[in-house]
């Protein structure tokens, strides 16, 4: 019940900001455009590019891409290729200051969840084999819908800098693998499910003015 009060307000708020977009148009008005990358990332060779377009005096929207291409990253398998767009409303006028937003995302991954970072053991399957989670990685692909709250510092005329978090429902669908026998670990006939509250997304972006 509370993932579809959720993505219910999500959707209301996109759409909100989708007719407030038409009218803008029709109001013929100047629109802002920034383009921008995500520098928490980017020394780690993980790419996080978005454009964040105006639509109205306060109401902004953004799309935005995340790559993670890691096959193996410190050990633990790490790519990820996400997809979301996300409505933001400023308090004070688009692109200054505080604002909260609503976002919807798509991603496909090969990684290893961080809870099986460690070397314990999930017990013995039926032919006596011994799992250890450290060698378990999942395969797979997951919906997001989430809240967003950032702030934009002006930092000159074209350049910005954006700090902001999103938390929201995760459902996952995925298969489990043991890295050192190619098995599956898990036993779904098709794929797992799981869902989940968490922060899944995040950062430091700067943004530079196209116009």
């Amino acid at each position: 019940m509370k993932y579809k009060l959720l993505a219910a307000g999500i959707l209301a708020f996109l759409s909100a900001s989708t007719l407030s977009a038409q009218e803008q148009e029709q109001g013929g008005q100047d629109k802002s455009l920034y383009i921008k990358g995500n520098a928490l990332f980017a020394p780690i060779g993980i790419l996080n590019l978005g454009i964040e377009k105006q639509i109205s005096p306060k109401y902004t929207l953004q799309g935005d891409i995340f790559i993670s291409p890691w096959k193996s990253f410190a050990g633990h398998e790490l790519q990820m290729y996400s997809l979301s767009v996300e409505g933001r409303y400023y308090f004070k006028e688009a692109f200054k200051n505080w604002y909260i937003g609503a976002n919807i995302g798509v991603s496909a991954f090969n990684l290893q969840k961080w809870n099986y970072w460690n070397n314990h053991t999930t017990g013995q399957k039926d032919d006596g084999e011994i799992v250890m989670n450290s060698n378990l990685y999942q395969k797979g692909y997951s919906l997001m819908l989430g809240v967003t709250a950032g702030y934009q510092f002006q930092l000159s005329e074209r350049w910005n800098l954006d700090l902001y978090a999103t938390v929201g429902t995760s459902q996952g669908f995925y298969k489990g693998y043991d890295r050192t026998t190619g098995r599956r670990y898990d036993s779904a006939q098709n794929f797992n499910k799981s869902g989940e509250i968490i922060p899944y997304r995040g950062g430091v972006m700067i943004s530079y003015k196209l116009k």
